[in-house]
């Protein structure tokens, strides 16, 4: 294997030579300034200055002509102005990295060179892959039902600073090349503005070469695109306000097809009550914000609204029960949250898990079990940018009797996956509350047959034997094939201890799918027996358990790491996963809070999960990276609760 050069690539050459005959030209290659330099090397280099702000300002075009020092803004549809700002941090950034971005040597007599501007690390030779965190700020408003009740009815300034207090919510860029010095090290906190409060959620599954990132905010129903082409920096294309979705709210969770467009699950009702009108043309009835029914809304590559597609027929949902509050005249379930698609099957799979605003936004009140949701959706997307609903299926119920109904196995259908081979057509669906792994052998039938081929209590039982393995309640999250389709990775929060249950324990679950995938349509495999969801299914094409690594905590969501570095020393995709990640983080208000860590996880030749041991928190030295603390590159405004997380790379590392 070559090793990349420590000299600067080409493309940066190009640059430099193209500021310099700029500078001349325009009359700036005298221009002084005082130097701009952080008291403390570990501190962000401070680039929003006049300087920079001028040069930007002249120089339209060689740098990005929209971003002023580290700031980029963008106008919303309500005519404000949104921004995102980065806060690289000086000791960790080579000065290779700053001047991909305008900053270093690259700008002569700007007081902006070498190691008193950044870039107080040499470069090492390495090309750097990055894990971009999505995470909100922890603050008073993160409370549980109970806790709601003592605070305040709006979010005015005397509220707004650090601590306790709300801050602003981020992207962590962390370091996650093996090898690096910096491994391990949040490099940059991205943070986003004037919103606050956003309660960061889901970004897609994966992250491909030149895709932009899509990440939602549950509580603003605001969806934030960001280029990655400058890594470790991030810049914002657009934010998707609530008035370009007005038929659904509360976005979810993300899909990018190969052209770089994207489908995302909107969970809510619409934005008032009453009727709204759809991209096709129909009428539906709606309870309003984060109700019912939501929406599937399609996005172009910079995450403007296209087209928004009712994920409710226009007859009432009846076949197992769907409440609604208020009380709708014709009932759904259609709340999206899981979404993965099959461009090769024109296909698309959404499972839909509650109706939001009662058992997130206000959990006060005892909400029914019923607004857990049993359905999972698909869709016709052979016309991409008019996506139809195809089908909705009622998950079956099994053999275990829950504890409370939501616990019933085909309740709160939270996420779904599918096969990725052209060899299959399945895909499958698991419940949060049900504690259920279902499996439906082909996503492009008129009507899918999906069945329980998993029982959480199966490997709640092999996790910890000293505890009732009953499975009802144990969170999962996270559901996601290998690329190879062969496993089946899974992580499961736990159940918490309450009374007499002692809780269930939290792990990342492996499972062996391929007999399952290699029956095709004749598979047999279901559990329907009280045996079978302690033991494994009877039958012998039931996926099998490979692994299951213990992650205390409260794993909720997870990422596949799809990059390796070739022979030519670039970034590639792969679909030989060697690592993936997962974040202790649910929603606070639900009091599945977690304990805000993020973790890499090793995947062996044997297939087996091994944490990551050389993964550490910069702060305190143990293993994984504590969101618990209390200084950020982008201040001291304390612990933050991280969601979701992507391995990305810099456009010119990858190939």
């Amino acid at each position: 294997m070559s090793t990349p050069s420590t000299a600067p690539t080409r493309g940066r050459r190009l640059r430099r030579s193209a500021l310099g005959a700029a500078l001349v030209a325009l009359g700036l290659s005298s221009l002084q300034t005082a130097p701009v330099q952080a008291d403390d090397p570990g501190q962000p280099v401070d680039i929003a200055t006049p300087a920079i702000q001028a040069l930007n300002a002249l120089v339209q075009g060689l740098f990005n002509s929209d971003i002023v020092g580290q700031t980029s803004k963008v106008l919303g549809g309500d005519g404000e102005t949104y921004w995102l700002t980065n806060h690289l941090r000086s000791d960790l950034v080579p000065t290779t990295a700053l001047q991909d971005l305008g900053l270093g040597e690259a700008i002569p007599n700007l007081g902006l060179g070498g190691g008193s501007a950044g870039g107080g690390v040499p470069d090492d030779g390495k090309r750097h892959e990055y894990l971009v965190v999505w995470a909100g700020d922890n603050n008073v408003l993160d409370r549980t039902g109970k806790q709601l009740t003592n605070l305040p009815d709006v979010v005015t300034p005397d509220l707004l600073g650090k601590g306790d207090q709300i801050g602003p919510d981020f992207f962590a860029v962390v370091d996650a090349t093996k090898g690096s010095a910096s491994y391990g090290k949040v490099v940059n906190t991205v943070t986003v503005g004037p919103l606050v409060e956003n309660e960061p959620h889901h970004m897609q599954y994966i992250w491909h070469k030149g895709n932009n990132i899509f990440a939602g905010g549950l509580f603003t129903d605001v969806t934030y695109v960001l280029d990655t082409s400058k890594l470790p920096a991030l810049e914002l294309k657009h934010v998707n306000l609530p008035t370009d979705t007005l038929c659904g709210s509360v976005p979810d969770a993300y899909w990018v097809t190969k052209d770089g467009s994207a489908y995302g699950t909107y969970m809510g009702g619409p934005d008032v009550p009453g009727p709204c009108t759809y991209s096709d043309g129909t009428t539906r009835i709606g309870n309003g914000f984060a109700g019912s029914p939501g929406e599937l809304v399609r996005l172009d590559e910079n995450g403007k609204t296209v087209y928004e597609a009712p994920a409710t027929p226009e007859t009432a949902e009846t076949e197992q029960r769907c409440d609604n509050i208020p009380q709708l005249a014709a009932a759904t379930c259609a709340n999206p949250h899981g979404i993965q698609a099959r461009e090769d099957l024109d296909t698309l799979v959404t499972s839909d898990y509650n109706e939001p605003r009662n058992i997130i936004l206000n959990p006060v009140q005892a909400p029914s079990s019923y607004l857990r949701r049993p359905t999972v959706r698909t869709w016709d997307i052979s016309d991409q940018d008019h996506p139809k609903l195809k089908a909705v299926s009622f998950l079956p119920d099994g053999p275990r009797v829950g504890k409370v109904a939501h616990q019933e196995e085909p309740r709160a259908a939270m996420e779904t996956t599918v096969t990725n081979l052209p060899s299959h057509k399945g895909a499958f669906a698991e419940t949060m509350q049900g504690g259920a792994i279902y499996y439906a052998p082909d996503i492009t039938a008129a009507k899918p047959q999906w069945r329980e081929v998993f029982d959480l209590t199966t490997s709640n039982k092999q996790a910890d034997p000293s505890r009732n393995p009953y499975g009802g309640g144990s969170n999962g999250g996270w559901l996601q094939t290998s690329l190879d389709d062969k496993y089946l990775y899974h992580a499961v929060a736990g159940r918490q201890p309450s009374g007499t249950d002692l809780g269930s324990p939290s792990y990342i679950l492996k499972l062996d799918i391929q007999d399952l995938l290699a029956a095709g349509t004749d598979t047999t495999c279901n559990i329907d027996t009280i045996e079978e969801t302690v033991n494994g299914g009877a039958e012998s094409d039931c996926p099998a358990v490979t692994d299951i690594l213990p992650a205390p905590g409260g794993p909720h969501w997870g990422a596949l790491d799809n990059l390796a570095v070739g022979d030519d020393g670039y970034f590639h995709e792969t679909k030989d996963v060697k690592r993936i990640a997962y974040s202790n983080y649910f929603v606070a208000r639900t009091g599945l809070n977690g304990d805000h860590r993020v973790c890499l996880v090793d995947v062996g030749s044997d297939q087996k999960l091994t944490t990551d041991t050389s993964f550490k928190d910069e702060t305190t030295g143990d293993t994984c990276i504590d969101f618990d603390r209390e200084t950020w590159p982008h201040g001291d405004w304390g612990p933050a609760k991280p969601h979701s997380m992507l391995f990305v790379t810099a456009d010119d590392d990858i190939k």
